[in-house]
Parts: structure tokens; C-alpha cells; sequence
């Protein structure tokens, strides 16, 4: 798990530089007040550098997952991995430079493609949680592979997760957070995603005499 290692390390390192980068938007634009309002005070020529910023990040991400593998099926789990890792300790870099948030439930915009996400720290925080633990299962079993069923239901809870968070983004716009978050949304996406890969692997090894 040597190159496992290498990858989170990247991530890692990464998450810090991106959190001071929202640290110094934060000193100079807008102070105290929540990160949901930064994208108001950031004139918008910043606005297309941020998103830019954001494509950039996306490419480190596959570009370091492309180099740490040779295969496809393992570059996409390196990704799953420093994806993961990258988003956790961002949070936990925003935390120890200027101790945000203040709390797990503190909402926040997630990202800019192609509309604001919104929802508290908390919900990617759990995604990420699973994409980490799910590519290191993987990564330990070099010969295992998802079925088509399995593919189909992440798809499927990928897709509801994606909608919890973006479902709402004119709040964003309005400057205002939305009435609740979308929970049901994103559970069952949560859900789906990570039961269709352990049913999935519980069917294959009944399709194997019960072999692990």
C-alpha cells in the first residue's frame, strides 16, 4: 500500500495549500463572516479564476491517480482515494488555520460546476469517508471487480447525493442558506452506493460456492 500512502500524502499537502488559498480570500474580502457568502464579496473576474481554480484542482487529482497506477480500473481508485483524503483535510486544515467550522453541521459551499453546491461540512465529509474507505477495500484486492448491478446503483446513489447538493443552489445566489438540507436525498444515495457494492460482493462469493 506504498503507493496508497504516497497518494493520501499528495492529498494531504494539497488540502492545505487549498484551504489558505480560501484563507487569504477570506482575510481580504469579507473578515468573519460565513464562507456561504464569499463567492458575493469576490468580484466576478475572481469568480472565474476560482472556478478555474476548481478544474485545476480536478486535474491534479486524476493526473496524480494516473500516475500511480497502470491500469484504469486502479486509477480510478487512486482517484476515489486522493479525492477523499483531499476533501477531508480540507476541513481539517480550515480548522486549525482559522478554526472553521465551527461545527459539522455549519453549512458551506462545496463547489462551483456547474452551479453552487451547498450543504453542511458534514455531507461530503461522509462521502468522502466512504470514497476513502471503499478505494482502500478495493485496493487490497487487486483482483476484485464491480459488476455492472454493482456500477449501476453507485451511479444511481451518485446521483442522489449530487442532487441533495445541488438541488437548492439559487440560495447560494440569494446570499441566504436553504430552510434544511436535503437528508433524504443524500442518505438514500448514501445508502444505495454503499449497499450495491457489498450485496454485490456478498452475491459473487454465493455465485463462488461461498468461497471469500
Amino acid at each position: 500500500m506504498r503507493r496508497a500512502l504516497w497518494v493520501a500524502l499528495y492529498a494531504i499537502a494539497m488540502a492545505a495549500v487549498e484551504s489558505a488559498v480560501v484563507v487569504y480570500l477570506r482575510a481580504l474580502h469579507q473578515g468573519t463572516a460565513p464562507l456561504t457568502a464569499l463567492m458575493h464579496e469576490i468580484p466576478a473576474p475572481l469568480i472565474a479564476i476560482e472556478v478555474g481554480r476548481e478544474v485545476a484542482t480536478l486535474v491534479m487529482l486524476v493526473a496524480v491517480a494516473a500516475l500511480a497506477a497502470p491500469t484504469a480500473w486502479e486509477r480510478f481508485l487512486y482517484l476515489a482515494l486522493a479525492f477523499g483524503v483531499w476533501d477531508i483535510f480540507y476541513y481539517v486544515w480550515l480548522w486549525v488555520f482559522i478554526g472553521w467550522p465551527p461545527s459539522l453541521l455549519t453549512w458551506d459551499v462545496l463547489f462551483l460546476i456547474p452551479v453552487p453546491w451547498l450543504g453542511p461540512v458534514i455531507a461530503p465529509v461522509i462521502v468522502s469517508l466512504c470514497l476513502v474507505g471503499g478505494s482502500l477495500w478495493l485496493l487490497s484486492r487487486p483482483a476484485l471487480r464491480l459488476s455492472r448491478r454493482a456500477w449501476a446503483l453507485a451511479i444511481v446513489g451518485g446521483i442522489l447525493v449530487l442532487l441533495s447538493f445541488t438541488i437548492d443552489y439559487h440560495y447560494a445566489l440569494s446570499r441566504t442558506d436553504p430552510p434544511r438540507f436535503r437528508w433524504e436525498l443524500f442518505l438514500a444515495g448514501i445508502v444505495i452506493g454503499v449497499i450495491g457494492v457489498v450485496w454485490d460482493r456478498a452475491l459473487g462469493r454465493l455465485d463462488e460456492g461461498g468461497s471469500p
